[in-house]
């Protein structure tokens, strides 16, 4: 790194983007992992009895994993290709202040909602409705930030990656503390929402902090001058401008042969030329979507399928899986919470942690999109397991311990290839193609989930 780039002091920059990480997902892991409340909610005022019942299952309550599946991923596909599009046309701080501040409107009506009584077909349109604002501005705000983060230096990347991976683990975290406080459905939820208002706000807090470190000020300032950022080139490289306009590095002037200082010359003409017609293309900024997509398309096509293959069984498969081990017991109640959806967010956060310090397999192998395709195994998998109710297919993998070792290849596979590509995608093109890049990713980031929420119930269908 050059003199001249300024040091990440006490990791600022490191660590708001972590925090805006876990804003990003934190919203729907808090719906998400909340199930025991939603069908809780559906159950009481569907069935006339009390929620500690076992009456049959409605039809909303049987479906809730699937269609609020379904109406988070759909939304955020569709704000996520906006976004690729409309990043240059909305200033930035719009984008990402203005998200988060509907996500926390959307969080404040959802906890008022807690001590609200409605029927059950009035309460779940609002909930599906909650879900799609808070998906449509979380797809804004997430693309907003890989965009902003592939200006920077690879390794920046990655936090985005671990802040969302915590956003699940903190919000699996909050509903066991909210079971175990011994208070009634209605207080625990409560409390558990406003604790998502809370962290909410502090994502909002860290994002103002942000213009103010020098260190994002730097890689802010050379994105918006053209210069770019990211690992490829971490300094500013010095210009000459010729009278004819085309520009090249001084570094490109060093005593050579002249044939070789002739093709240097020649190469960053013919650099500025492609450049010119780029803009004279239309596209923002002079830069062609559909020409970063050919450098990166493997990589997009990988993340698209990793999160493909996670959400057709996640949550709508696996948070039907039932213990083994004592049914009706103390465990039965916290099986899901736990065993589903704290050990599958722990080990996706272990997954995207690790992608910080380990790089294998590297971006330009056939290793990388092999052990992608492999993860499809998992899904007949977790079907065999103890999937309650089950219509068609047998339980061969009933033990509690099968169901775990499962969960976790999903999970930490999951967020460590899933990191890995979207931290390759950026430094595969050029500095200044870098936050559409991002955008691209995120794009293909969010397909996937709305791919595998439309599977999910196929998935969930077979069983």
């Amino acid at each position: 790194m050059e003199p001249s780039v300024p040091r990440d002091k006490f990791r600022g920059v490191w660590w708001v983007f972590f925090i805006l990480g876990l804003g990003t997902l934190l919203p729907w892991n808090f719906f998400m992992t909340a199930t025991v409340y939603f069908t809780g909610r559906l159950k009481e005022s569907s069935n006339g009895t009390a929620m500690g019942a076992e009456p049959e299952r409605s039809i909303l309550e049987s479906k809730f994993n699937n269609v609020i599946t379904l109406c988070a991923m759909l939304p955020l596909l569709l704000f996520t290709c906006l976004n690729s599009f409309l990043h240059s046309r909305v200033p930035e701080h719009v984008r990402v202040a203005g998200s988060l501040a509907f996500i926390l409107a959307v969080f404040l009506l959802t906890a008022v909602l807690v001590k609200v009584p409605l029927d059950p077909a009035p309460f779940f349109g609002v909930t599906a409705v909650s879900v799609v604002v808070i998906n449509s501005f979380g797809a804004v705000l997430q693309g907003s930030l890989f965009g902003m983060a592939g200006a920077f230096p690879a390794a920046y990347t990655a936090p985005i990656m671990s802040g969302q991976g915590l956003a699940g683990t903190f919000a699996a975290g909050a509903m066991i503390c909210a079971l175990a406080s011994g208070s009634d459905v209605e207080d625990s939820s409560f409390g558990y929402f406003i604790s998502a208002c809370i962290v909410i706000l502090g994502s909002l807090a860290s994002y103002a902090l942000l213009p103010k470190l020098e260190f994002f000020q730097f890689y802010h300032e050379k994105k918006d001058g053209g210069g770019g950022g990211g690992g490829q080139d971490d300094g500013a490289t010095a210009r000459l401008t010729h009278p004819g306009k085309h520009r090249f590095p001084v570094s490109s002037l060093r005593p050579l042969p002249s044939g070789q200082t002739l093709l240097l010359v020649a190469g960053s003409v013919e650099k500025e030329k492609e450049n010119e017609e780029n803009r004279s293309s239309g596209e923002p900024h002079g830069i062609s979507v559909m020409a970063v997509f050919k450098k990166i398309w493997l990589l997009a096509a990988c993340v698209c399928a990793t999160f493909t293959v996670t959400i057709g069984v996640f949550p709508a498969v696996a948070a039907d899986t039932k213990t083994t081990r004592s049914p009706g017991g103390a465990w039965d109640v916290y099986f899901a919470p736990v065993a589903c959806f704290l050990l599958f967010n722990l080990s996706d956060w272990g997954g995207r942690s690790l992608s910080a310090f380990c790089t294998w397999p590297g971006p330009d192998g056939r290793l990388l999109p092999t052990l992608v395709c492999s993860r499809v195994v998992l899904v007949p998998a977790l079907m065999l397991c103890n999937v309650q109710p089950r219509l068609r297919l047998p339980v061969l993998l009933e033990y509690d311990g099968a169901f775990a070792v499962l969960l976790l290849l999903l999970a930490f596979s999951n967020g460590y290839l899933a990191s890995l590509a979207m931290c390759f995608a950026p430094k595969k093109v050029l500095p200044e193609e870098a936050e559409t890049a991002g955008s691209v990713m995120a794009f293909f980031l969010s397909l996937g989930l709305a791919l595998g929420a439309a599977l999910s119930f196929v998935f969930r269908a077979l069983v």
